[in-house]
């Protein structure tokens, strides 16, 4: 039995491994095909970038479009042989890398003969990251402590509209983020009422969050924001903070060192998280009633408690996103604004195994295709909008489908909790 067990197997992981092969070289095929018929053609990336009136002056990259093309082929094609043959150890690796030269080669096949301003994608796929990076934030604490939490998506929708209601009344963007974040409490507050003392169904009582606050949001906006359109004024969004000293480095002064404060706040919250999980006795008790909760309340530990505080703190940053997104980059609140970041942010999440940094580096790549598909629909390339705007969520379909058979949730999650 044991023999045949690890026949089939074998099996699966043969399968696995021509599969991947085959749409590793499929994606080496498409890259030949962009660079058919560009012969002598040239694309060219701009370096150099103006923030804050400053130029920061960089030479521009110019590339031969048909042989960087045909080089990227070569590359992609050369790992789907080897994938297909002998196979890679992380196979996974292979597709995200894959996908990346395929990227990165679409865009040399479109500023063929035109100019792209690359570093200035690069700042807009930080800013786009950055609202996915918190809602995969929010999602880590409250899964990490065995809740299942959908419901960051109206959690940021109703942060969104309170941040710019209050920071038009007070006329403080500062009391609108502090508003965002209370209101992102209270939807997480529900939610844990709901699901760990009610224990009603995770699933139901993240969705119904979602109904919720996009029944509350959109009524109030018609019924108030619309007829009183002072109380969606906030004003000018909050502003970049240059860091002295490195923000004029080119290419990563403007990436890293001039963005908005939230974005700052991200990474440090970012760093926070991970050390509060891995390295105190706070996270590794949040840890211990995501896997165990049973063995956990053996020890002492109040499984309900932990849960509750890690909801509330899931619902504090999910409000914050939704107030990035209303009064620190668009400047308003607009009906349906969020757009599906809360899911984003949740496919990130799985993406980085329910760890933070893996986290940040899926929500890095879904801004970065958010970004892309506006830059390639500016370059007119002859593909509709409608089809580029569907590259972020092509992305996270390809990204999940080679990650997800890796990725390990925590035991308990979604596992409503009984006291005997």
């Amino acid at each position: 039995m044991v023999e045949e067990l690890t026949l089939a197997q074998k099996q699966q992981l043969n399968r696995r491994r021509w599969i991947i092969g085959a749409i590793v070289l499929f994606m080496a095929a498409l890259i030949l095909q962009f660079g058919l018929g560009s012969g002598g053609s040239k694309s060219t990336f701009v370096l150099s970038s103006q923030r804050t009136g400053v130029n920061i002056p960089a030479p521009d990259l110019v590339l031969p479009t048909d042989v960087t093309l045909y080089s990227m082929a070569a590359l992609v094609g050369l790992a789907g042989v080897w994938q297909t043959l002998r196979g890679f150890k992380r196979d996974t690796v292979v597709i995200l890398v894959s996908v990346s030269v395929l990227t990165a080669a679409f865009l040399v096949w479109a500023t063929e003969d035109k100019s792209l301003n690359l570093t200035g994608m690069l700042v807009s796929s930080v800013v786009r990251a950055t609202p996915i990076a918190m809602a995969a934030l929010a999602g880590i604490y409250s899964e990490r402590s065995g809740v299942v939490n959908i419901g960051i998506e109206g959690m940021m929708t109703m942060g969104a509209f309170m941040a710019v209601v209050f920071a038009s009344i007070t006329g403080n963007l500062w009391v609108g983020v502090i508003a965002g974040v209370l209101a992102g409490m209270v939807m997480g507050w529900l939610h844990g009422v709901l699901s760990i003392k009610y224990k009603v169904n995770q699933i139901v009582s993240g969705t119904g969050i979602i109904i919720l606050a996009l029944g509350i949001t959109s009524y109030l906006q018609r019924a108030v924001l619309n007829l009183n359109p002072e109380l969606n004024q906030p004003g000018p969004v909050i502003s970049a903070v240059a860091i002295p000293g490195v923000w004029r480095i080119p290419v990563l002064g403007p990436v890293l060192f001039n963005q908005s404060p939230l974005i700052y706040l991200m990474i440090v919250l970012l760093v926070v998280t991970h050390v509060l999980l891995y390295y105190t006795r706070w996270g590794l008790r949040v840890r211990s009633v995501g896997e165990h909760p049973k063995a956990a309340d053996t020890l002492g530990i109040n499984v309900f408690r932990l849960r509750y505080i890690s909801v509330l703190l899931s619902g504090a940053i999910a409000g914050l996103g939704g107030a990035y997104m209303s009064i620190g980059a668009a400047g308003r609140f607009n009906e349906g604004m969020v757009a599906g970041k809360g899911f984003l942010g949740l496919a990130a999440m799985i993406f980085g195994n329910w760890n933070p940094g893996g986290a940040f580096f899926g929500s890095l790549i879904f801004g970065f295709f958010d970004s892309w598909q506006e830059k390639i629909s500016i370059l007119q390339v002859g593909i509709p909008v409608d089809l580029l705007g569907m590259a972020p969520y092509i992305a996270t379909m390809i990204v999940l489908a080679g990650f997800i058979g890796r990725a390990r949730m925590p035991a308990a999650d979604g596992t409503p909790y009984e006291k005997e």
